[in-house]
């Protein structure tokens, strides 16, 4: 894999009083460079600003994020109030991605399994548990790579949306973890990048990921899938998700509801990877999918130029929902959810070996 040769997507360095050390994201294709945190502050910021993105990674960076924000503590009475402190702020950095609350729930329930310890206990316990998460996060992403690759086949088109590989996660990826696995088995096949406008991901990070693994990527506008689909270019369609419904609805980053129903039309697979923990089973359907918005200026003023006019209103929903219809199946860590419907993902969970319900 190309990542061995790279930094990590994000990584802790050094013991308690260390720092965090993560690609900044923002500058590629242009520049490979590492970003510190040393503080909560600075990590709420990379979160927000996309420095570290990605629903993996974001879990990953939060769960970090908690122990930066509690190593000041003076007394173990202290880190407890600032436990509380740092997740409801990290909470607040981006709305949508489960991972991210799931990171938070987990780390607070480490916190409480630890207390009477002394401060340093603590604290060691927190670290511990944060760089635990990276890396079953990273044998998770794998994992799907296993279950997902035999729907790969030779000769393929594969369309994937915004990004979705080892640099939104620790290792691997979650939509494009299939297509590392399948690579590396020897099978070639082209792949499809959206743009993924108004960050352009998909081109920024995606096709840069692809290709210095060398898979063979090309990059499309946003509304060039219909054509490709059209021309017969495309034989299956993988994506990630920030979060999913009880009853399989997913969001996802903005656009990918369109090349879903674009897909549906013409008859072509369309697959959601994700690892379990981008499962809300606490919602019913999406429509209790809390959608982020952001800055109009992202589309105004997308990398520096002026692109619309400053009088004009411009609307930035980060994800959309893609209703469970419409989605051939979830590939994650225990295998494929297919069909996907309230009753199979039930099941699922249930009838897991891993504990799913435990973990959620």
């Amino acid at each position: 894999m190309v990542e061995n040769a790279l930094p990590r997507t994000i990584q802790w360095v050094g013991g308690v009083d260390g720092h965090v050390e993560m690609i900044d994201q923002t500058l590629l294709p242009r520049e490979l460079k590492l970003f510190s945190c040393n503080d909560i502050e600075t990590m709420v910021e990379a979160i927000r600003g996309l420095r570290i993105r990605g629903a993996p990674a974001i879990g990953v960076a939060a769960a970090m994020g908690v122990v930066l924000g509690v190593r000041k503590a003076s007394t173990a009475e202290e880190l407890f109030e600032r436990l509380s402190e740092s997740c409801d702020c990290l909470a607040r950095s981006r709305p949508t991605a489960v991972n991210l609350f799931w990171a938070l729930d987990r780390m607070r329930r480490r916190a409480e399994s630890l207390r009477g310890m002394s401060l340093s206990g603590l604290l060691q316990g927190l670290l511990d548990e944060a760089k635990a998460i990276r890396d079953e996060d990273a044998a998770i992403c794998r994992e799907i790579g296993r279950w997902g690759a035999p729907f790969i086949r030779d000769g393929m088109g594969i369309l994937t949306h915004c990004n979705a590989g080892w640099l939104a996660a620790s290792e691997y990826g979650t939509a494009l973890a299939p297509l590392y696995r399948a690579h590396e088995e020897g099978r070639r096949f082209r792949v499809f990048a959206d743009e993924t406008r108004p960050l352009l991901q998909g081109s920024r990070l995606t096709a840069w990921e692809l290709s210095r693994a060398g898979l063979d990527v090309t990059v499309i506008c946003d509304s060039m899938a219909g054509q490709l689909m059209q021309e017969g270019r495309v034989d299956l369609v993988i994506t990630g998700a920030d979060r999913i419904a009880a009853n399989g609805d997913t969001a996802n980053k903005i656009g990918t509801y369109s090349l879903a129903v674009l897909a549906s039309h013409h008859r072509i697979r369309f697959f959601v990877a994700a690892p379990r923990s981008t499962f809300d089973l606490t919602i019913s359907d999406g429509s209790a999918i809390p959608i982020e918005q952001r800055s109009a200026e992202e589309i105004r003023r997308g990398f520096g130029s002026l692109t619309a006019p400053e009088e004009v209103v411009c609307l930035n929903p980060a994800f959309d929902v893609t209703p469970a219809e419409l989605i051939r199946g979830v590939i994650t860590e225990c295998g494929v959810i297919e069909p996907v419907n309230a009753r199979r993902i039930r099941d699922f969970f249930a009838e897991c070996p891993c504990n799913c319900r435990e973990r959620q």
